[in-house]
Order: C-alpha cells, then sequence, then structure tokens
C-alpha cells in the first residue's frame, strides 16, 4: 500500500452506538421541535421563546462555546484530549482585552488567538512530546491559566484609566450590523404572534440582526472545519492520527507534527472564543468571564458527537438556555418545562416502540414529574433560571452518552515506533 493511499477518502463507516441521523430526518426533529415550541408560546403566552432579541442574544452567547467546542473538536479528531480549553479561553480573554485595549479590537482578536495557542502549545508538549495524561494536564493548563491572567492583570490594568486588578480598561467595538429591510421585516413578523411564523421569523431573525463581524467569521468556520477535515488530504491524515496512529504512521504520516497542530489550531478557536467574551460581549476583561463555557464548549462537541454540525446545533442549545438568564428568564423557563414536558412523551413512545420497556416506565415518570411542576407555579425560582445552562448540559450529556462514537485512539498514549 503506497503512501497516497492515506490521502484518499474512505468510505463513512457506521458509528458504534447507533447510526447517525440523516440529514432530512434531522430537519424533520428540528421542524417538528419548532412546531411544539410555537404551540407551548400559544399556550403560556411566553412570547419571549422565539422573540427576534432572544434569538439573537442566544446567537451571541453560542459563538464562544461553538467556538471553544471547534476547539476540543481539532484536538480530540487528532486524538489529544483537552480538558485545558478553559485555560486557553481565559487567556484568550485576557490576550484580546490586552491588545485591544492598546492597538484597536482587530488586534486584540489577533491575540486572543496567539494567547489561545501558546496555551496549546503547552499542552501538546506536555502530551504529545511527554506522553502526560491528558487530563491532569488539561487541568494544569485551566489552573496555570486563571493564576497567568490573575497576575498579569495587577501590574497591566490595575493603574490604567477604568481599570483594576479585575477588569480592563473598556475595549473599543467592532460594530454591529443587521442585513438591510429584511431584519426589520422579520422583526415585525415576529410581533405578530402568529403560529408558526412568527416563530420562524423570530429565528431567522435573530441570525441577521446586531451581527458582529466576528459573529459571522465564527459561524463561517463550522463549515470550514467540516470542509477542512473531511473533505482534504490533510484533515484524512490528522483524523488518522485520532483512529490509528501506528497505522498512519506506517503510511507515512508525521504522526507528531499533526497533533501538534491539531492541538495549537484547538488553542486558537479557544482563545479566538475568549476574546469574543472581552472584545464583543461585553468589551471589557473580566476576572472569571470565562464562567466555564469552555467546559460547556466540550459538552457540546462531545453532544455533536465529534461533528462540526452536531457540535453547533449543541453550541445554539446551550446558547439559548443561557439566554433565558438575560431576557425575562422565570416566565420563559416556566414555559420551557411545559415544552419539556412534552418533548418526553415523545420520547417514552419511542423507547416503548423500540422496546426498551424500564426506560420509557422512568421517562414517564419525569414527565409527568414535569406536567405536574408546570400546573402547580405560576414561576420557577431564579436561582433554576441561572444553573439552567449547566442543568442543560448535564442532561444532555446523560441522555447522548449511548449513541456516541468518539476516535479511537483520543486520549491514547502513543509513541513513536511504537507499532515495529
Amino acid at each position: 500500500m503506497s503512501t497516497a493511499t492515506i490521502a484518499k477518502p474512505q468510505a463513512k463507516q457506521p458509528a458504534r452506538g447507533g447510526r447517525r441521523l440523516s440529514l432530512p430526518v434531522l430537519l424533520l426533529v428540528i421542524a417538528g421541535v419548532l412546531v411544539l415550541t410555537s404551540a407551548v408560546r400559544l399556550i403560556t403566552g411566553a412570547d419571549g421563546i422565539t422573540s427576534t432579541g432572544q434569538m439573537s442574544t442566544a446567537l451571541r452567547l453560542a459563538v464562544p462555546i461553538g467556538l471553544a467546542g471547534l476547539g476540543g473538536l481539532w484536538a480530540e479528531r487528532a486524538g489529544v484530549v483537552n480538558i485545558g480549553l478553559e485555560g486557553m479561553m481565559i487567556l484568550g480573554t485576557w490576550f484580546g482585552a490586552w491588545a485591544g485595549y492598546q492597538w484597536g479590537p482587530w488586534t486584540g482578536v489577533a491575540f486572543g488567538v496567539i494567547g489561545g495557542a501558546l496555551g496549546a502549545i503547552l499542552h501538546a508538549i506536555a502530551t504529545v512530546t511527554f506522553n502526560v495524561n491528558h487530563i491532569v494536564s488539561g487541568v494544569a493548563i485551566n489552573i496555570l491559566a486563571l493564576g497567568t491572567t490573575r497576575y498579569l492583570s495587577k501590574f497591566t490594568f490595575e493603574n490604567a484609566p477604568q481599570g483594576s486588578s479585575k477588569q480592563s480598561p473598556p475595549i473599543d467595538s467592532l460594530g454591529t450590523f443587521s442585513v438591510p429591510g429584511l431584519s426589520h421585516w422579520l422583526d415585525t413578523l415576529n410581533g405578530k404572534h402568529w403560529f408558526l411564523v412568527s416563530d420562524v421569523a423570530g429565528l431567522v431573525g435573530g441570525l441577521i440582526t446586531d451581527l458582529s463581524p466576528l459573529t459571522v467569521i465564527a459561524v463561517a468556520l463550522v463549515p470550514v472545519t467540516w470542509w477542512v477535515l473531511w473533505r482534504t488530504a490533510f484533515g484524512l491524515r490528522l483524523r488518522s492520527c485520532g483512529e490509528n496512529p501506528v497505522a498512519a504512521e506506517s503510511l507515512g504520516v508525521n504522526v507528531y507534527k499533526y497533533k501538534y497542530l491539531a492541538v495549537i489550531i484547538s488553542g486558537g478557536f479557544a482563545g479566538l472564543g475568549g476574546a469574543f467574551l472581552s472584545i464583543v460581549a461585553s468589551n471589557v476583561y473580566l476576572d472569571g468571564q470565562t464562567a466555564g463555557r469552555g467546559y460547556i464548549g466540550l459538552a457540546a462537541m462531545i453532544f455533536g458527537n465529534w461533528m462540526p454540525g452536531g457540535l453547533a446545533l449543541g453550541a445554539g442549545l446551550f446558547g439559548y438556555t443561557d439566554s433565558l438568564n438575560l431576557r425575562g428568564g422565570t416566565t420563559n423557563v416556566h414555559a420551557l418545562i411545559l415544552l419539556l414536558a412534552i418533548l418526553l412523551v415523545f420520547g417514552v413512545a419511542y423507547l416503548a416502540w423500540k422496546k426498551r420497556y424500564v426506560p420509557a416506565v422512568i421517562t414517564a415518570a419525569v414527565s409527568a414529574l414535569m406536567f405536574v411542576w408546570y400546573v402547580t407555579t405560576d414561576d420557577v425560582p431564579k436561582q433554576i433560571v441561572t444553573a439552567t445552562p449547566y442543568i442543560v448540559t448535564l442532561l444532555v450529556l446523560s441522555l447522548s452518552a449511548q449513541h456516541l462514537r468518539m476516535p479511537k485512539a483520543d486520549g491514547l498514549p502513543y509513541r513513536k515506533g511504537q507499532g515495529k
């Protein structure tokens, strides 16, 4: 077999743990959820759950999560577990704010990417060169990044105008834009509160209203990642390092080089997500600004089964639940309790059809409790609204755990020439 073989796209293998949803089926599921959401909105009167503002906020909150998830995807497709995404995001927030304050927001974006990549280089040296346990190295990166940025802030931001040891001075904005005409028309249509039509208008309107240029770049990186990893020889070689590095080496692939590249790109994505937080989302660096989004990005990647499209859906879900905390969350979350209860009824029917009776009974009991909760209350505690993104993270991971197919060599130690 020649070394050129590794550059040829291989036939897709069926995923372990169940078949992947085809695109038509996935679109049908999304359409069904949208119809149910519209019905719940009419029943509860919670018009905010599909408003243009809600969707726009959800997109803004989903971007850093999605970028962190893309970072995790690149690393793990090459066989390196990147728990250090949170630390790389922290470095991205600080470096982005530091450079953005001095030389402008676009320079800050570039330095945010560099900051995340610096953390990734440390992770790559530890895991690829010295075979340190990937989890241990990632946790160390997170701790190191947190301590380093706090130390640096004391003598860079503390004496700056409007700055402190925990906050940078304000950073100039990258600006925003909306699609002329269409954005206003969709917002008007969303305000009519018609069944389904207004909900679709709110969803689409939120995607084209008050957009930052960096948001457009981040969204475009999802299909770009898919194309590079699944439609180029470079991507095939990189993924082979995460599936079977010994076989890849036997075909002439420099496994160390591809692992290093994947981890550095991973850190760059995480750093870009951090720069988005400090430059776009809030226009200042704040201590603790990432708030666990690196970990949630990792959860979005796992929810998406290590695929860019699924990752984007997961990031959107987490961004949406996070946005409930910012825009009249208690009323909207109360309405979503009813939506979740109805979705669980469909889950019961599916499990029964698959003859998985014990999970079906448990799901039915949870659905009944959700219905009782909705009927017997008019609101939900603010604390639950605040915790909603993290609750959703745990639920999604627990429910999707049986249908995942991670790269076969993900997290496994590798030494050059070990197959000889």
